[in-house]
């Protein structure tokens, strides 16, 4: 149940510790703001993510999760875009060795195929959109943005974050990888954290 006062949101994620990063700074504009994952609602078909953009995948997860649950629904799509590798993999973060989903495959070919780009060539940023829905049409619909600059760094360092964030050095915290940063620091300055900062007054304008 929740509380009297609070806010239930959905986030269309599986992913346990990006929903604990959605509770952590959304908190910060809505306090009684209660985020569940896809493990925490009944289940649904998920839809393909087949858009061309993050703003496009954002939004197909949202609108299927508010959909099928009746909760307003948080859903993002986020990526690492390699300036050596043209941008990519971009939208194809999350499965960019194939089926099924690995990080440690992921990071295994990303380093793979930097191998021979030297260091001044390694820049890269981190981009997300998020997607808020809680009603049909335009006026149900929110999209925000975030990007986080830095650089892949050669060997795998640190035990927090997911994906590529073992490998990822922020220009803004330089020599530590994001996987290194405290919960707090990454926060601070990440591409999802930046989105949500200003996803969050709009959010509690929206679901108060």
């Amino acid at each position: 149940m929740t509380a009297a006062g609070s806010v239930r949101v959905h986030l269309a994620s599986r992913n346990a510790k990006k929903v604990a990063e959605m509770q952590r700074i959304l908190a910060e504009h809505l306090p009684g703001i209660e985020v569940v994952g896809l493990d925490d609602v009944p289940a649904y078909d998920e839809p393909v993510e087949d858009a061309p953009d993050f703003d496009g995948n954002a939004l197909i997860k949202a609108r299927a999760g508010f959909a099928a649950t009746g909760l307003p629904t948080l859903a993002d799509d986020s990526g690492l875009c390699v300036d050596a590798l043209n941008g990519m993999p971009g939208v194809l973060s999350a499965r960019w060795s194939g089926p099924p989903k690995s990080d440690e495959r992921n990071n295994t070919l990303l380093l793979a195929q930097l191998h021979d780009v030297p260091d001044e060539r390694r820049g890269a940023h981190f981009r997300c959109s998020v997607a808020l829905v809680d009603g049909d049409g335009p006026a149900g619909e929110t999209v925000v943005q975030g990007r986080m600059d830095g650089h892949v760094v050669r060997e795998v360092r640190g035990e927090g974050g997911f994906g590529y964030d073992v490998l990822f050095v922020a220009d803004d915290l330089p020599g530590r990888t994001t996987a290194e940063l405290t919960k707090q620091e990454k926060d601070a300055i990440s591409h999802r954290g930046r989105a949500l900062r200003e996803l969050g007054p709009v959010a509690a304008a929206r679901l108060r």
